[in-house]
């Protein structure tokens, strides 16, 4: 999976330090620091959100599932609060908040 920045220049910029860590000027520390700040964080969505963010794209729960690869049933689980999206499924989720469901598609 290709790594989703906060924004392009963010983007750049880690390109940029990556050369100066392969050259060995900046240490392996530096550089999980580095990446850990120009990566998008993962939000904590509430069920309210998680269905703010499907009904927006105007899209069904099926629909919703296929662009998360995840069941149907687990998106209406979200939406009730009886799970929690974890993993990649809250990265999607929290890319799909913040750019739309086009992100994602």
């Amino acid at each position: 999976m290709a790594k989703t920045y906060k924004s392009k220049a963010m983007a750049a910029l880690h390109e940029n330090v990556s050369d100066l860590y392969r050259v060995g000027m900046i240490d392996k520390k530096t550089m999980r620091k580095f990446d850990a700040a120009c990566l998008t964080p993962v939000r904590k969505l509430s069920p309210s959100a998680i269905r703010r963010i499907r009904t927006k794209a105007d899209v069904s729960q099926a629909v919703f599932a296929a662009h998360l690869n995840v069941t149907v049933g687990v998106v209406s689980k979200w939406e009730r609060g009886e799970k929690i999206p974890s993993g990649p499924a809250a990265k999607l989720l929290t890319l799909a908040s913040i750019r739309g469901i086009d992100a994602i598609a």
